[in-house]
């Protein structure tokens, strides 16, 4: 199976794809796959990246992935929980070239529009989770219907984008392993000194090259990027061990001072650290 791309197993003649995963660890390969992915989180939490933007992921979250966009779940480490998802894999064209172009589907129409950028679902989350749970224990024909009911309820839910910058062009196998070393390195590491020097000796290239490559299919530097993903480890940290100051999260988030961390955080959050952990 290659990295990335890879494909969903699927059956030849199976249009909609249902799947459970049910694992300490989710399949946190960066990757990208051709079916669009519509995902319930019942249990778990930990870092999401979709194509240039790092967030996380908790239970009840419901998460829509568009075609080819690059995503990776990073359950949270040493968690003795494991983590439960439940996805619907499918192509806007699986179901015929003109199917979701038919008039009395015009309901679900704003789903592929917003679904190339990821989103997660705000609103009507309960009834979302009742049809997910609902799923399992299903005929394919009432899992087709149930689909379409859970694309009606997502379509005329609050939403919020996931990605504010896709990479145009599909990635190649050598590519794709490039960019899987890359992120799995920089989400093993973040809390370490990751120099340009280093992180370009993952990727095979030279400072220069990588700088520009990097930049070229995120839309942001790597500095950038590490920034990014060490503030949101940090996040998880201030409000669920208030045990440490803001000083040790900084430091056991890879920041080297602390005044540095405060700069970097009020620039991803837009407030302080102090003031982050106080309003939440």
């Amino acid at each position: 199976m290659k990295v990335l791309p890879f494909q969903i197993p699927k059956p030849t003649k199976d249009a909609l794809i249902y799947q459970e995963d049910h694992e300490y660890i989710f399949y946190d390969k960066f990757h990208q796959h051709q079916e669009i992915q519509l995902s319930y989180i019942l249990e778990g939490e930990g870092t999401l990246i979709i194509g240039d933007t790092i967030s996380n992921y908790k239970k009840g979250d419901v998460l829509a992935i568009g075609s080819n966009l690059p995503h990776v779940f990073k359950s949270e480490p040493n968690s003795d929980v494991k983590s439960h998802m439940l996805s619907l894999f499918f192509t806007k064209d699986g179901f015929g070239d003109v199917f979701f172009e038919l008039e009395e589907l015009s309901e679900v129409a704003s789903f592929f529009n917003r679904v190339e950028n990821g989103f997660k679902v705000l609103s009507n989350t309960r009834q979302l989770e009742q049809a997910f749970v609902s799923l399992k224990s299903k005929s394919k024909l009432e899992r087709f219907v149930t689909f379409l009911q859970i694309l009606k309820i997502v379509s005329k839910a609050k939403k919020q984008a996931l990605s504010s910058f896709v990479y145009e062009k599909n990635y190649s196998a050598d590519e794709g392993k490039r960019m899987q070393d890359v992120m799995s390195y920089t989400m093993n590491h973040y809390d370490q000194n990751i120099s340009l020097d280093s992180i370009s000796e993952v990727a095979s290239m030279t400072k220069n090259a990588f700088c520009k490559y990097f930049k070229k299919r995120t839309n942001k530097t790597y500095v950038q990027f590490l920034n990014e993903l060490r503030i949101e480890n940090a996040s998880k940290l201030l409000l669920n061990k208030k045990e440490l100051s803001v000083s040790e999260i900084a430091y056991q988030c890879g920041f080297g001072n602390l005044s540095n961390f405060n700069r970097q955080f009020k620039l991803v959050k837009g407030t302080t650290p102090s003031i982050f952990r106080k309003t939440l």
